[in-house]
């Protein structure tokens, strides 16, 4: 599924959707995220975060030096940050929190971790820039995953407008 975020309104919308999804089921799968930088990844987590109960205990911001923030909501964001670590493997706490499944695990730079890594019940989130705005390719990994897409396919639908001057 390919969406498109014109602007950063409907980024943080996006996320604020994400976090009403993922904070009402057991066992959420991580959000797996892909993008260059100053793609929108930190400001979807940021709609995450300000979304969920306990935000005001929270300022989102790009973890990319201590490689993760975590946030006091409800449920708990753990947000990693995996760019400076290309080509070295991250420590426990990334595989803590993609197993812990009472938190909402964010990984920003997914690609800087291996595949077989990769949790089997993960929600990735491709980001490719477009004349105007963003493009944003959704892939399901796993069975909670499919559930929460298929859920919020409906929601998803006013993301899938084409951007103007596209074919």
């Amino acid at each position: 599924m390919t969406l498109h975020l014109k602007d950063t309104d409907s980024t943080l919308e996006l996320g604020r959707i994400l976090a009403t999804a993922l904070s009402k089921i057991d066992n959420p799968p991580v959000l797996l995220l892909q993008g260059d930088l100053g793609s929108g990844k930190t400001t979807l987590v940021r709609g995450i975060v300000n979304s969920l109960p306990g935000a005001d205990m929270a300022e989102v911001s790009s973890p990319s030096f201590n490689i993760v923030n975590l946030y006091p909501t409800t449920p708990p964001v753990a947000h990693f940050d995996l760019y400076r670590l290309e080509g070295m493997p991250p420590d426990d706490a990334l595989f803590e929190n993609m197993e812990d499944r009472e938190t909402l695990t964010v990984v920003e730079w997914a690609q800087f971790l291996d595949k077989d890594l990769w949790p089997g019940d993960a929600i990735l989130l491709e980001w490719s820039p477009t004349a105007e705005g963003r493009s944003l390719t959704v892939h399901a990994m796993g069975e909670a995953a499919r559930n929460v897409i298929v859920s919020l396919a409906a929601v998803f639908e006013k993301f899938m407008q084409k951007p103007t001057g596209l074919q």
